[in-house]
């Protein structure tokens, strides 16, 4: 992805969610040093000059899904772990996850797996490590959004009841599981939220245009941007799965 097209013409800004902070660091600061304001979501890119991110406190996410965990798991037990390294925001949600699990130190994480961006390797991996561990997994953590689902249809398959199962974000697959109890709960963010307030944000410097060289804009003791806008995070699990999807159903855009 480059953004070296939107330099030589008037852009309002850019809004964008970094899956690889180091990769597009250049394109945000050449944005930034060309004057086009560039705020981050969902994923950050805190080494650029982006001037804010707007998103989840990924640790705060990941530590709200290990105290669910470890509460289900009754503090013992092994648990898989299922992600994509390299990114920044799901190595916050794993920083999380052991932080609530080291105030339990019968849980132990067996295996880091990486699923390559893939429900496919997902799926095959929760098989794997199945079969290599006999069955003996009590826990499968899954910080984005393409394992849960996966992970749960493999237990269903081979007919593996108790195990806990977290989730990330709220695709109908992975609710459904929820419904099935297969699925423990997964952790739901904004997305709308931060779409949202990234483009109310970006709008609001396009008319009133700051002086994007000047350090004090994020720095200083009067800074009119904050550095970080959290957006929260949500428990979904079978006790509000049905307010939830009410909930979203009434906010999603009425057909013409």
């Amino acid at each position: 992805m480059s953004f070296r097209g939107w330099l030589s013409s008037s852009r309002p800004g850019i809004l964008v969610s970094a899956a690889d902070a180091g990769l597009l660091q250049p394109e945000i600061d050449a944005a930034i040093g060309a004057s086009i304001p560039v705020i981050t979501i969902d994923s950050d890119a805190p080494q650029s000059k982006r001037l804010l991110f707007v998103g989840t406190n990924n640790y705060q996410a990941g530590l709200m899904g290990g105290q669910v965990a470890a509460k289900r798991m009754q503090g013992r037990g092994t648990v898989a772990v299922f992600t994509m390294p390299g990114q920044k925001n799901l190595a916050e949600r794993l920083s999380g996850y052991r932080e609530a699990f080291a105030a339990h130190p019968q849980i132990k994480i067996i295996e880091v797996v990486d699923i390559q961006g893939s429900g496919r390797v997902a799926f095959d991996k929760a098989r794997e490590i199945l079969a290599k561990h006999k069955n003996n997994v009590d826990g499968f953590v899954c910080l984005e959004a393409l394992a849960g689902k996966e992970v749960a249809d493999v237990l269903d398959r081979t007919h593996l009841q108790g195990k806990t199962v977290v989730a990330m974000d709220t695709d109908d697959g992975t609710l459904e599981w929820i419904r099935k109890g297969m699925i423990v709960a997964t952790i739901a963010h904004k997305p709308y939220t931060m779409a949202y307030y990234g483009l109310k944000t970006l709008d609001e410097l396009h008319h009133h245009k700051p002086n994007l060289q000047d350090t004090s804009l994020l720095q200083g003791p009067f800074a009119p941007l904050p550095t970080l806008v959290d957006t929260g995070a949500t428990l979904i699990d079978k006790d509000n799965l049905d307010a939830f999807i009410k909930a979203r159903d009434a906010a999603a855009p009425k057909p013409k």
